[in-house]
């Protein structure tokens, strides 16, 4: 069931979205050449706790997991998509780095991703990154009370296809509120007035995921939770929370 959030839920929630908001900035901040994913891991867990807010990812197991998901953020580098596990690998210089993290404060949790590179960045990378950004602002300005969820997949599709990059099947955003992942599915590629009709209380998760080699597949890795791009080539992930208001777009995973 589909539940519509009251104005005072909605500040609840971007309470905890700025937790989620405050962890991802000081995971950017760290993040450098030789600085492993673990300590980005470490570092994330500290900003939520010190903020009275639990990591909504640790020991979290949708239904397409093997296992519980062992860490606080999804640290995904070069050709992992998402849901890369933080481990003991040092950044390098021109290393991409998609980092995607979750808090619950007070009941309510808050969704967010950023990518970035490390050191001297590509121009491709840096156009890859742009464009996700890009998406996910289309996105956002699509959700809007009488649209429908399938303008906001083809906002975010059209952006990315036009790049002539790829799009992951299966994955997208979701509805969000007391649970990480709540109905509806967000697809990040549609037709223009498809699919649920948006009302003001709705919050959603909309995260656009592109690859840089044109294809929308991808392989799991052995973990179960890694998905990588077929071909090698690099991705990138970005995300907000918004909530669906009669003044329009409300970002909840702001500082």
């Amino acid at each position: 069931m589909i539940e519509l959030k009251t104005p005072a839920a909605i500040d609840a929630m971007a309470a905890a979205g700025a937790v989620v908001a405050r962890a991802l900035d000081a995971v950017h901040d760290a993040a450098a050449i030789g600085v492993t994913l673990r300590e980005l891991d470490a570092l994330a867990r500290t900003v939520i706790a010190d903020a009275g807010a639990t990591p909504a990812f640790l020991h979290y197991q949708p239904s397409f997991a093997p296992t519980p998901y062992p860490a606080v953020i999804c640290a995904s580098v070069n050709d992992v998509i998402v849901h890369g596990i933080p481990d003991d690998t040092a950044l390098r210089d021109g290393d991409l780095v998609s980092i995607d993290c979750g808090a619950t404060l007070a009941g309510w949790v808050g969704d967010s991703a950023i990518s970035f590179t490390i050191g001297t960045p590509h121009p491709d990378d840096t156009h890859l990154i742009d464009t996700a950004t890009r998406a996910l602002a289309a996105g956002v300005a699509a959700a809007i009370p009488g649209a429908h969820l399938g303008d906001i997949g083809a906002a975010i599709g059209a952006v990315g296809r036009a790049a002539g990059y790829g799009i992951p099947h299966d994955f997208g955003g979701h509805g969000i509120g007391r649970a990480m992942h709540e109905p509806p599915s967000v697809p990040n590629d549609g037709r223009p007035g498809r699919g649920l009709r948006l009302r003001e209380g709705l919050v959603l998760a909309l995260e656009p995921m592109f690859l840089a080699g044109g294809h929308d597949d991808y392989r799991t890795a052995a973990d179960g939770w890694a998905l990588h791009t077929l071909d090698g080539s690099r991705a990138a992930h970005v995300e907000h929370t918004v909530a669906i208001t009669a003044d329009g777009p409300r970002l909840l995973t702001t500082a």
